[in-house]
Protein backbone atom coordinates (compact mmCIF):
# COMPACT_ATOMS: atom_id res chain seq x y z
CA UNK A 1 0.00 0.00 0.00
CA UNK A 2 2.54 2.27 0.10
CA UNK A 3 3.14 2.86 -3.50
CA UNK A 4 -0.63 3.79 -3.17
CA UNK A 5 -1.52 7.00 -5.42
CA UNK A 6 -4.79 7.68 -3.78
CA UNK A 7 -4.56 10.29 -1.27
CA UNK A 8 -3.70 9.65 2.59
CA UNK A 9 -6.98 11.51 3.64
CA UNK A 10 -9.07 9.36 0.85
CA UNK A 11 -6.76 5.58 1.84
CA UNK A 12 -7.50 6.12 5.84
CA UNK A 13 -11.49 7.27 4.88
CA UNK A 14 -11.50 3.45 2.35
CA UNK A 15 -9.60 1.65 5.09
CA UNK A 16 -12.03 2.78 7.63
CA UNK A 17 -14.77 1.56 5.97
CA UNK A 18 -13.37 -1.89 5.03
CA UNK A 19 -12.29 -2.65 8.86
CA UNK A 20 -16.18 -1.69 9.56
CA UNK A 21 -17.49 -3.72 6.56
CA UNK A 22 -15.16 -6.60 7.51
CA UNK A 23 -16.02 -6.60 11.35
CA UNK A 24 -19.81 -6.67 10.14
CA UNK A 25 -19.45 -9.80 8.97
CA UNK A 26 -16.62 -11.38 11.50
CA UNK A 27 -19.85 -10.70 14.09
CA UNK A 28 -21.97 -12.09 11.70
CA UNK A 29 -19.59 -15.34 11.27
CA UNK A 30 -19.15 -15.86 15.07
CA UNK A 31 -22.69 -16.09 15.73
CA UNK A 32 -23.40 -18.19 12.52
CA UNK A 33 -20.91 -20.68 14.29
CA UNK A 34 -22.91 -20.52 17.59
CA UNK A 35 -26.08 -20.43 16.05
CA UNK A 36 -24.62 -23.65 14.31
CA UNK A 37 -23.38 -25.33 17.37
CA UNK A 38 -26.61 -24.80 19.09
CA UNK A 39 -27.91 -27.10 16.24
CA UNK A 40 -25.74 -29.63 16.89
CA UNK A 41 -26.24 -30.00 20.21
CA UNK A 42 -29.74 -29.94 19.96
CA UNK A 43 -29.80 -32.80 16.72
CA UNK A 44 -27.82 -34.61 19.34
CA UNK A 45 -30.06 -34.50 22.41
CA UNK A 46 -33.01 -35.36 20.12
CA UNK A 47 -31.26 -38.51 18.53
CA UNK A 48 -30.14 -39.72 22.19
CA UNK A 49 -33.82 -39.41 23.28
CA UNK A 50 -35.02 -41.48 20.30
CA UNK A 51 -36.38 -39.07 17.80
CA UNK A 52 -36.01 -40.00 14.42
CA UNK A 53 -34.13 -37.77 11.47
CA UNK A 54 -34.59 -38.20 8.05
CA UNK A 55 -31.67 -38.79 5.94
CA UNK A 56 -29.49 -39.21 8.29
CA UNK A 57 -27.80 -36.30 8.46
CA UNK A 58 -28.54 -33.82 10.89
CA UNK A 59 -27.72 -30.65 8.64
CA UNK A 60 -29.99 -31.97 5.86
CA UNK A 61 -32.84 -33.72 7.07
CA UNK A 62 -35.64 -32.30 9.13
CA UNK A 63 -36.65 -32.99 12.58
CA UNK A 64 -39.42 -34.66 13.66
CA UNK A 65 -42.15 -33.23 16.50
CA UNK A 66 -40.58 -31.11 18.77
CA UNK A 67 -36.73 -30.73 17.47
CA UNK A 68 -38.62 -30.01 14.21
CA UNK A 69 -40.28 -26.25 16.05
CA UNK A 70 -36.77 -25.90 18.07
CA UNK A 71 -35.01 -26.02 14.74
CA UNK A 72 -37.51 -24.02 12.77
CA UNK A 73 -36.99 -21.48 15.37
CA UNK A 74 -33.11 -21.37 15.17
CA UNK A 75 -33.33 -21.86 11.42
CA UNK A 76 -36.15 -18.33 11.77
CA UNK A 77 -33.25 -16.83 14.21
CA UNK A 78 -30.67 -17.46 11.90
CA UNK A 79 -32.04 -15.81 9.19
CA UNK A 80 -33.02 -12.54 11.11
CA UNK A 81 -29.98 -12.28 12.27
CA UNK A 82 -28.33 -12.44 8.86
CA UNK A 83 -30.88 -10.07 7.40
CA UNK A 84 -30.22 -7.74 10.46
CA UNK A 85 -26.49 -7.47 9.91
CA UNK A 86 -26.17 -7.42 6.43
CA UNK A 87 -28.90 -4.75 5.96
CA UNK A 88 -26.79 -2.25 7.28
CA UNK A 89 -24.42 -2.59 4.61
CA UNK A 90 -26.75 -3.71 1.87
CA UNK A 91 -29.40 -1.27 2.44
CA UNK A 92 -28.49 1.21 -0.19
CA UNK A 93 -28.61 -1.47 -2.87
CA UNK A 94 -32.09 -2.53 -2.34
CA UNK A 95 -33.67 -2.71 -5.88
CA UNK A 96 -37.84 -1.64 -5.94
CA UNK A 97 -39.68 -4.37 -6.88
CA UNK A 98 -41.17 -5.16 -10.05
CA UNK A 99 -38.94 -1.92 -11.18
CA UNK A 100 -37.53 -3.46 -14.42
CA UNK A 101 -40.47 -1.98 -16.39
CA UNK A 102 -40.67 0.90 -14.43
CA UNK A 103 -37.18 2.89 -16.09
CA UNK A 104 -35.81 2.14 -20.06
CA UNK A 105 -33.21 3.66 -21.86
CA UNK A 106 -34.41 3.71 -25.04
CA UNK A 107 -32.29 5.96 -27.57
CA UNK A 108 -28.60 7.52 -27.26
CA UNK A 109 -28.07 10.70 -29.04
CA UNK A 110 -24.49 10.54 -29.80
CA UNK A 111 -22.03 13.56 -32.05
CA UNK A 112 -21.65 16.21 -29.85
CA UNK A 113 -17.62 17.22 -29.62
CA UNK A 114 -17.88 18.56 -25.82
CA UNK A 115 -20.16 18.12 -22.28
CA UNK A 116 -23.71 18.83 -23.15
CA UNK A 117 -24.80 21.55 -21.27
CA UNK A 118 -29.20 21.72 -22.04
CA UNK A 119 -31.73 20.08 -23.95
CA UNK A 120 -35.53 20.74 -24.64
CA UNK A 121 -38.08 19.04 -27.11
CA UNK A 122 -39.71 21.55 -29.56
CA UNK A 123 -42.94 22.48 -28.69
CA UNK A 124 -44.66 22.36 -31.75
CA UNK A 125 -44.78 19.68 -34.81
CA UNK A 126 -42.49 17.95 -35.80
CA UNK A 127 -40.91 16.83 -32.23
CA UNK A 128 -37.30 16.86 -32.21
CA UNK A 129 -34.49 17.08 -30.04
CA UNK A 130 -32.67 20.13 -28.97
CA UNK A 131 -29.27 20.14 -27.33
CA UNK A 132 -26.52 23.00 -26.59
CA UNK A 133 -22.98 22.19 -26.25
CA UNK A 134 -19.97 23.74 -25.09
CA UNK A 135 -18.40 22.60 -28.67
CA UNK A 136 -20.27 25.71 -29.25
CA UNK A 137 -23.32 23.74 -30.89
CA UNK A 138 -26.65 23.48 -30.93
CA UNK A 139 -27.94 19.84 -32.50
CA UNK A 140 -31.57 18.84 -33.37
CA UNK A 141 -32.19 14.87 -33.23
CA UNK A 142 -34.84 12.83 -34.27
CA UNK A 143 -36.42 11.35 -30.77
CA UNK A 144 -37.18 7.86 -32.59
CA UNK A 145 -34.31 7.52 -34.81
CA UNK A 146 -31.15 9.08 -32.59
CA UNK A 147 -30.46 10.97 -36.41
CA UNK A 148 -28.53 14.46 -35.67
CA UNK A 149 -31.10 16.61 -38.03
CA UNK A 150 -29.83 19.84 -38.07
CA UNK A 151 -26.78 21.71 -36.74
CA UNK A 152 -27.17 25.48 -35.44
CA UNK A 153 -22.93 26.74 -35.71
CA UNK A 154 -23.94 30.54 -34.87
CA UNK A 155 -22.22 30.98 -31.93
CA UNK A 156 -18.54 31.76 -31.14
CA UNK A 157 -18.40 30.24 -27.63
CA UNK A 158 -20.41 27.47 -25.61
CA UNK A 159 -23.57 26.97 -26.00
CA UNK A 160 -25.18 27.09 -22.78
CA UNK A 161 -29.06 26.77 -23.28
CA UNK A 162 -31.83 26.13 -25.94
CA UNK A 163 -35.48 26.78 -25.91
CA UNK A 164 -38.12 26.20 -28.18
CA UNK A 165 -40.99 28.95 -29.11
CA UNK A 166 -43.93 27.86 -27.90
CA UNK A 167 -45.41 28.48 -31.28
CA UNK A 168 -43.28 28.87 -34.48
CA UNK A 169 -40.06 26.90 -35.43
CA UNK A 170 -37.36 29.12 -34.08
CA UNK A 171 -34.93 28.50 -31.25
CA UNK A 172 -33.24 30.48 -29.04
CA UNK A 173 -29.53 29.97 -27.20
CA UNK A 174 -27.52 31.42 -24.70
CA UNK A 175 -23.73 31.34 -25.43
CA UNK A 176 -20.61 32.09 -23.67
CA UNK A 177 -19.81 34.51 -26.19
CA UNK A 178 -22.25 37.10 -24.55
CA UNK A 179 -25.06 36.67 -26.72
CA UNK A 180 -28.50 35.00 -27.05
CA UNK A 181 -29.58 34.05 -30.41
CA UNK A 182 -32.92 33.50 -31.71
CA UNK A 183 -32.59 31.51 -34.82
CA UNK A 184 -35.15 29.41 -37.29
CA UNK A 185 -34.51 26.16 -38.37
CA UNK A 186 -36.85 23.47 -40.67
CA UNK A 187 -36.52 19.54 -40.66
CA UNK A 188 -37.72 16.41 -41.82
CA UNK A 189 -37.96 13.12 -39.66
CA UNK A 190 -36.56 10.06 -40.97
CA UNK A 191 -38.50 6.99 -41.08
CA UNK A 192 -38.22 5.26 -37.44
CA UNK A 193 -36.43 1.99 -36.71
CA UNK A 194 -37.15 -0.49 -34.34
CA UNK A 195 -35.72 0.04 -30.81
CA UNK A 196 -33.21 -2.67 -29.03
CA UNK A 197 -34.41 -3.92 -25.87
CA UNK A 198 -32.03 -2.17 -23.40
CA UNK A 199 -34.63 -2.28 -20.14
CA UNK A 200 -32.84 -1.96 -16.83
CA UNK A 201 -34.20 -1.66 -13.13
CA UNK A 202 -34.33 1.79 -11.78
CA UNK A 203 -32.54 1.24 -9.07
CA UNK A 204 -29.37 -0.35 -10.94
CA UNK A 205 -26.78 0.52 -8.43
CA UNK A 206 -23.49 -0.77 -10.08
CA UNK A 207 -20.48 1.17 -11.16
CA UNK A 208 -19.62 2.55 -14.20
CA UNK A 209 -16.26 2.41 -15.49
CA UNK A 210 -15.48 5.49 -16.98
CA UNK A 211 -14.02 6.33 -20.26
CA UNK A 212 -11.46 8.15 -21.41
CA UNK A 213 -12.35 11.57 -22.40
CA UNK A 214 -11.66 11.57 -25.68
CA UNK A 215 -13.83 8.41 -26.53
CA UNK A 216 -17.04 9.41 -28.07
CA UNK A 217 -19.25 6.77 -30.32
CA UNK A 218 -19.56 8.11 -33.69
CA UNK A 219 -17.42 11.06 -35.51
CA UNK A 220 -20.64 13.58 -34.99
CA UNK A 221 -22.74 15.63 -37.32
CA UNK A 222 -20.39 16.52 -40.50
CA UNK A 223 -23.13 15.95 -43.43
CA UNK A 224 -25.97 17.54 -41.39
CA UNK A 225 -27.82 20.63 -42.67
CA UNK A 226 -26.25 23.73 -40.44
CA UNK A 227 -27.75 27.36 -40.27
CA UNK A 228 -24.84 29.80 -39.44
CA UNK A 229 -26.85 32.87 -39.15
CA UNK A 230 -29.24 33.90 -36.55
CA UNK A 231 -32.64 35.38 -37.18
CA UNK A 232 -31.65 37.78 -34.30
CA UNK A 233 -28.96 38.48 -31.97
CA UNK A 234 -29.52 39.93 -28.04
CA UNK A 235 -26.20 41.42 -27.03
CA UNK A 236 -26.81 43.62 -24.09
CA UNK A 237 -24.67 41.46 -21.76
CA UNK A 238 -21.49 42.18 -19.91
CA UNK A 239 -20.64 38.77 -19.88
CA UNK A 240 -21.58 35.18 -20.23
CA UNK A 241 -24.92 34.38 -21.32
CA UNK A 242 -25.95 31.20 -19.07
CA UNK A 243 -29.43 30.96 -19.95
CA UNK A 244 -32.59 32.00 -21.87
CA UNK A 245 -36.21 31.43 -21.88
CA UNK A 246 -39.55 32.63 -24.27
CA UNK A 247 -41.75 34.68 -22.05
CA UNK A 248 -45.54 33.03 -22.22
CA UNK A 249 -46.85 33.81 -26.32
CA UNK A 250 -43.30 34.02 -27.68
CA UNK A 251 -43.18 37.90 -27.99
CA UNK A 252 -40.60 38.67 -25.14
CA UNK A 253 -37.40 36.17 -24.13
CA UNK A 254 -35.41 36.82 -20.95
CA UNK A 255 -31.72 36.27 -20.53
CA UNK A 256 -29.78 35.65 -17.45
CA UNK A 257 -25.55 36.64 -17.43
CA UNK A 258 -22.60 35.80 -15.68
CA UNK A 259 -23.03 39.91 -15.11
CA UNK A 260 -25.42 39.55 -12.29
CA UNK A 261 -28.34 40.72 -14.27
CA UNK A 262 -31.44 39.59 -16.36
CA UNK A 263 -32.52 41.08 -19.51
CA UNK A 264 -35.96 41.57 -21.17
CA UNK A 265 -36.22 41.78 -25.34
CA UNK A 266 -38.77 41.81 -27.75
CA UNK A 267 -38.66 39.76 -30.03
CA UNK A 268 -39.68 41.73 -32.71
CA UNK A 269 -37.35 44.45 -32.41
CA UNK A 270 -34.42 42.65 -30.13
CA UNK A 271 -34.94 46.02 -28.58
CA UNK A 272 -33.86 45.80 -24.34
CA UNK A 273 -37.15 46.39 -22.88
CA UNK A 274 -35.50 45.58 -19.34
CA UNK A 275 -32.46 44.86 -17.32
CA UNK A 276 -33.30 43.03 -13.91
CA UNK A 277 -30.82 43.68 -11.40
CA UNK A 278 -30.97 42.37 -7.41
CA UNK A 279 -27.91 39.16 -7.52
CA UNK A 280 -25.14 39.65 -5.41
CA UNK A 281 -22.98 36.97 -7.96
CA UNK A 282 -23.70 35.18 -11.28
CA UNK A 283 -26.79 34.17 -12.84
CA UNK A 284 -27.15 30.16 -13.57
CA UNK A 285 -30.14 29.93 -14.73
CA UNK A 286 -33.61 31.78 -15.42
CA UNK A 287 -37.41 30.28 -16.45
CA UNK A 288 -40.86 31.55 -17.68
CA UNK A 289 -44.48 30.36 -16.10
CA UNK A 290 -46.14 28.12 -19.21
CA UNK A 291 -49.48 30.43 -18.81
CA UNK A 292 -48.24 33.45 -17.16
CA UNK A 293 -45.99 36.41 -17.71
CA UNK A 294 -43.66 35.14 -14.53
CA UNK A 295 -39.55 34.49 -14.94
CA UNK A 296 -37.40 33.53 -11.96
CA UNK A 297 -33.92 33.82 -11.89
CA UNK A 298 -31.47 31.49 -10.00
CA UNK A 299 -27.89 32.62 -8.67
CA UNK A 300 -24.56 31.87 -7.34
CA UNK A 301 -25.58 34.17 -4.11
CA UNK A 302 -27.49 31.49 -2.76
CA UNK A 303 -31.22 33.04 -3.79
CA UNK A 304 -33.56 32.80 -6.64
CA UNK A 305 -35.96 35.79 -7.47
CA UNK A 306 -39.28 35.96 -8.88
CA UNK A 307 -40.15 38.28 -10.96
CA UNK A 308 -43.97 39.70 -12.19
CA UNK A 309 -44.36 40.89 -14.94
CA UNK A 310 -48.52 40.63 -15.28
CA UNK A 311 -48.98 44.21 -14.58
CA UNK A 312 -46.93 46.48 -16.86
CA UNK A 313 -47.05 49.11 -14.72
CA UNK A 314 -45.83 47.53 -11.45
CA UNK A 315 -42.60 45.01 -11.84
CA UNK A 316 -42.64 43.29 -8.46
CA UNK A 317 -39.81 40.87 -7.35
CA UNK A 318 -39.80 38.46 -4.48
CA UNK A 319 -36.53 36.70 -3.01
CA UNK A 320 -36.60 33.23 -1.85
CA UNK A 321 -33.85 32.30 0.72
CA UNK A 322 -33.11 28.40 1.75
CA UNK A 323 -30.52 27.27 -0.18
CA UNK A 324 -27.10 27.59 1.29
CA UNK A 325 -24.86 26.98 -1.88
CA UNK A 326 -25.79 27.97 -5.13
CA UNK A 327 -28.74 27.98 -7.01
CA UNK A 328 -28.30 26.07 -10.05
CA UNK A 329 -32.17 26.48 -11.12
CA UNK A 330 -35.36 27.21 -10.30
CA UNK A 331 -38.47 25.90 -12.52
CA UNK A 332 -42.17 26.74 -12.67
CA UNK A 333 -44.75 23.93 -12.62
CA UNK A 334 -48.19 24.26 -14.05
CA UNK A 335 -49.60 25.32 -10.60
CA UNK A 336 -48.25 27.56 -8.46
CA UNK A 337 -45.44 26.20 -7.23
CA UNK A 338 -41.35 26.85 -7.64
CA UNK A 339 -39.26 23.94 -8.12
CA UNK A 340 -35.32 24.64 -6.93
CA UNK A 341 -32.26 22.97 -6.86
CA UNK A 342 -29.09 23.68 -5.80
CA UNK A 343 -25.27 22.98 -4.90
CA UNK A 344 -25.78 22.83 -1.60
CA UNK A 345 -27.53 18.56 -2.71
CA UNK A 346 -31.23 20.04 -1.92
CA UNK A 347 -33.89 20.37 -3.67
CA UNK A 348 -37.23 22.99 -2.46
CA UNK A 349 -40.64 23.57 -3.48
CA UNK A 350 -41.98 26.27 -2.65
CA UNK A 351 -45.69 27.49 -2.76
CA UNK A 352 -45.77 31.35 -4.44
CA UNK A 353 -48.41 32.22 -2.05
CA UNK A 354 -46.38 31.78 0.66
CA UNK A 355 -42.24 32.06 -0.15
CA UNK A 356 -41.22 32.16 3.20
CA UNK A 357 -40.57 28.38 3.60
CA UNK A 358 -40.64 25.31 1.67
CA UNK A 359 -43.32 23.39 1.74
CA UNK A 360 -41.09 20.39 0.84
CA UNK A 361 -37.67 19.47 1.29
CA UNK A 362 -35.20 16.83 -0.72
CA UNK A 363 -32.11 15.91 0.79
CA UNK A 364 -29.62 14.36 -1.43
CA UNK A 365 -25.92 12.75 -1.88
CA UNK A 366 -24.88 15.28 -4.93
CA UNK A 367 -25.27 18.23 -5.95
CA UNK A 368 -28.18 18.76 -8.13
CA UNK A 369 -27.91 20.86 -11.68
CA UNK A 370 -30.90 21.98 -13.87
CA UNK A 371 -33.93 19.87 -13.12
CA UNK A 372 -36.97 19.57 -14.63
CA UNK A 373 -40.86 18.57 -13.11
CA UNK A 374 -43.31 16.60 -15.24
CA UNK A 375 -46.30 18.84 -16.73
CA UNK A 376 -49.39 16.04 -15.89
CA UNK A 377 -48.19 13.72 -12.82
CA UNK A 378 -45.68 16.47 -11.22
CA UNK A 379 -42.70 14.29 -11.43
CA UNK A 380 -38.74 16.03 -10.04
CA UNK A 381 -36.50 14.71 -12.20
CA UNK A 382 -32.99 15.45 -10.72
CA UNK A 383 -29.84 15.57 -12.44
CA UNK A 384 -26.86 15.12 -9.79
CA UNK A 385 -22.94 15.92 -10.32
CA UNK A 386 -22.21 12.28 -9.29
CA UNK A 387 -23.42 10.85 -12.61
CA UNK A 388 -26.93 9.67 -10.95
CA UNK A 389 -30.55 10.75 -11.64
CA UNK A 390 -32.94 10.28 -9.80
CA UNK A 391 -37.31 11.23 -9.63
CA UNK A 392 -39.23 12.42 -6.66
CA UNK A 393 -42.82 13.35 -6.34
CA UNK A 394 -43.92 17.11 -5.21
CA UNK A 395 -43.89 15.90 -1.40
CA UNK A 396 -40.53 14.76 -1.09
CA UNK A 397 -40.93 11.23 -1.48
CA UNK A 398 -38.28 9.49 -4.13
CA UNK A 399 -39.88 6.99 -6.78
CA UNK A 400 -36.50 5.67 -8.75
CA UNK A 401 -32.93 5.92 -9.88
CA UNK A 402 -32.37 5.80 -13.58
CA UNK A 403 -30.30 2.94 -14.37
CA UNK A 404 -26.91 3.64 -14.63
CA UNK A 405 -23.93 0.86 -15.37
CA UNK A 406 -21.28 -0.86 -17.21
CA UNK A 407 -23.22 -0.33 -20.31
CA UNK A 408 -25.91 2.23 -19.97
CA UNK A 409 -26.56 5.14 -18.17
CA UNK A 410 -24.00 8.93 -17.97
CA UNK A 411 -20.65 8.48 -17.20
CA UNK A 412 -19.72 12.28 -16.51
CA UNK A 413 -21.67 15.20 -14.87
CA UNK A 414 -25.21 14.62 -15.46
CA UNK A 415 -26.31 18.40 -16.56
CA UNK A 416 -29.76 18.79 -16.99
CA UNK A 417 -33.30 16.58 -17.24
CA UNK A 418 -36.21 17.31 -19.77
CA UNK A 419 -39.88 15.68 -19.63
CA UNK A 420 -41.86 15.39 -22.96
CA UNK A 421 -45.05 14.16 -22.04
CA UNK A 422 -46.53 13.99 -26.19
CA UNK A 423 -44.17 11.22 -26.64
CA UNK A 424 -45.18 8.27 -25.24
CA UNK A 425 -42.17 6.59 -25.61
CA UNK A 426 -39.22 8.85 -24.87
CA UNK A 427 -40.53 11.21 -22.05
CA UNK A 428 -37.32 11.85 -20.28
CA UNK A 429 -34.14 13.15 -21.32
CA UNK A 430 -31.12 13.68 -19.96
CA UNK A 431 -27.70 14.70 -21.17
CA UNK A 432 -24.45 14.91 -19.39
CA UNK A 433 -20.26 16.39 -19.46
CA UNK A 434 -19.84 12.12 -21.67
CA UNK A 435 -20.67 14.63 -24.53
CA UNK A 436 -24.38 11.92 -24.56
CA UNK A 437 -28.21 12.72 -24.25
CA UNK A 438 -30.27 9.83 -23.35
CA UNK A 439 -34.04 9.22 -24.22
CA UNK A 440 -35.79 7.16 -21.56
CA UNK A 441 -39.58 5.75 -21.47
CA UNK A 442 -41.00 6.38 -17.55
CA UNK A 443 -43.66 4.53 -17.20
CA UNK A 444 -45.21 6.80 -14.97
CA UNK A 445 -48.58 5.00 -13.74
CA UNK A 446 -46.50 1.84 -12.57
CA UNK A 447 -43.91 4.60 -10.90
CA UNK A 448 -47.01 6.06 -8.81
CA UNK A 449 -49.02 3.03 -8.11
CA UNK A 450 -45.68 1.41 -6.29
CA UNK A 451 -45.05 4.32 -4.71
Amino acid sequence: MDDSKLPLSLRNNLLDLFGQIEREFENLYIENIELRREIDSLNERMTGDGQTIEGGDPTKGALKTKASHSTSQLSQKLKTTYKASTSKIVSSFKATTGSRALCQLLKEYMGHRDGIWDLSVTRTQPLVLGTASADHSALLWSIETGKCLLRYAGHAGSVNSIKFHPIEQMALTASGDQTAHIWRYMVQLPAPQPTPDVSAPCDDDQDSSDREEGEVDGEGPFEVPTVRVATATLKSHQGVVIAADWLVGGRQVVTASWDRAANLYEVETSELVHTLTGHDQELTHCCTHPTQRLVVTSSRDTTFRLWDFRDPSIHSVNVFQGHTDTVTSAVFTVVDNVVSGSDDRTVKVWDLKNMRSPIATIRTDSAVNRISVSTNQRIIALPHDNRQVRLFDMSGVRLARLPRSNRMGHRRMVCCTAWNEENQSCNLFTCGFDRQAIGWNINIPALLQEK
